[in-house]
This record gives structure tokens, C-alpha cells and sequence, in this order.
């Protein structure tokens, strides 16, 4: 009997997921070309911690750019931009708190590169055909954009690396068995 995970991967009864010493194997029976097993490292590999804090910067620095361009906007006419960059940065730092503390959740890391790609979206929504000179103008959103792209890319390779949620919490309740 098998079960989506949401993921794209699966578990089943079978005993797909294994996990050994922070290391879980998933075999989803598929044939050499379509997967077969795959060995997920666990979470404090050097790659994933570099990866980890790189993303959780970017996304600070995010954060930090949308709101001190926010914050001498507030209460101003019409523009409802300084109250939506206050929320998106609270929630980037939520994000970015949870990127630390949490376990690897392909769900959370995919919730850093939306949000990253949102606040990118929203810029070249909002200036249209004139984002260029308008990022060239810009010190502050040239810093954004930049810490935006690399955030982007440092949770898209998190997502990459992270195991299915199947093994995640599997290995989430070996740990809090012992």
C-alpha cells in the first residue's frame, strides 16, 4: 500500500525508506531510468550547511532591504506597497528562522524560493517595461534583486538535496524515539 508524501515521492508499507545513521535510502521500484533507490544525506552535510546559511542571509538581507524601504513610506497616501513589504519581510524572517531550526522539509525550502521569487516578480510586475533603469537607479533594489536571486538559488538546491517528506519524518521519529 502506498501513499503520496507531496513530495513527489512515495512511501509504502513495504519498507521503501530506510534510514541509518542520518543516512535514508528511498526505493521506490522504479527501473534504472526512471530512479530506483536514492541515498539522502543527512542534514548537516558541509554542502547543506553552507547552502542552509546562504539562503537563510539572503533571505535576511531581503527582508531587512524590503522593510528600510518600507518603513519611511508608511502612512502614506494610496500605496499599499510599504504595508505589504512589512509583511513579506516578517514572513521572509519566519522563513528563514525556520530554514535553521527546522529538519529538511522539501516544503519549507520550496516556501523560501516562493517568497524570494515573489518579492523578484513583484519588481519587474510593478516597474514593467522601465525595470531596468529603474534597478539601475536603485542602490537599494539592486541589493534586493541580488540577495533575491541568490536566495532563490540557494533554497532551489536545498530543495533539490532534501529528502522526500516520507524520509524526513521518518527520520524525525528515529530521533525522537531514542
Amino acid at each position: 500500500m502506498s501513499s503520496a508524501n507531496g513530495d513527489g515521492g512515495t512511501a509504502s508499507d513495504s519498507g521503501e525508506v530506510s534510514v541509518d545513521n542520518g543516512e535514508a535510502t528511498v526505493d521506490n521500484g522504479e527501473t534504472a531510468s526512471g530512479g530506483g533507490s536514492r541515498t539522502y544525506r543527512g542534514r548537516d552535510t558541509r554542502a547543506k550547511r553552507v547552502l542552509r546559511a546562504v539562503a537563510v542571509q539572503a533571505a535576511t538581507v531581503t527582508a531587512a532591504v524590503h522593510v528600510l524601504w518600507a518603513w519611511p513610506r508608511l502612512g502614506g497616501p494610496g500605496d499599499v506597497r510599504p504595508y505589504a513589504f512589512l509583511l513579506g519581510g516578517a514572513f521572509t524572517v519566519a522563513v528563514a528562522v525556520a530554514t535553521l531550526r527546522a529538519g529538511e522539509y522539501r516544503r519549507l525550502y520550496a516556501l523560501g524560493a516562493g517568497t524570494l521569487a515573489a518579492f523578484a516578480a513583484g519588481y519587474v510586475v510593478w516597474h514593467g517595461a522601465a525595470t531596468t533603469s529603474s534597478l539601475a537607479t536603485d542602490p537599494l533594489a539592486i541589493v534586493a534583486v541580488g540577495a533575491e536571486t541568490l536566495g532563490l538559488a540557494a533554497f532551489v538546491a536545498l530543495y533539490r538535496l532534501a529528502p522526500p517528506t516520507g524520509v524526513a519524518v521518518e527520520r524525525r521519529t528515529e530521533v525522537d524515539g531514542e
